[in-house]
């Protein structure tokens, strides 16, 4: 049975990682991965990953060396 709302079960753990981390992304690499995995497979069928990939495709791009 597919699940109404694909990533649901990686949301949690993401939001408890940053909220212990202060919002620090680097000390919650593992469930940030995770999320990232589930929504590029779930793409914009999971409400869960409306944000998260939004946010991931406006992340600035390291500066090309010029």
């Amino acid at each position: 049975q597919c699940h109404k709302y694909p990533c649901q079960k990686q949301t949690s753990p993401n939001q408890k990682s940053l909220q212990a981390n202060k919002y620090t992304e680097s000390r919650c690499g593992d469930v940030i991965r995770a999320m990232h995995m589930c929504c590029e497979h779930a793409g914009e069928n999971s409400v869960c990953c409306s944000g998260f990939l939004r946010e991931q495709k406006s992340e600035p791009k390291s500066p090309a060396a010029s």
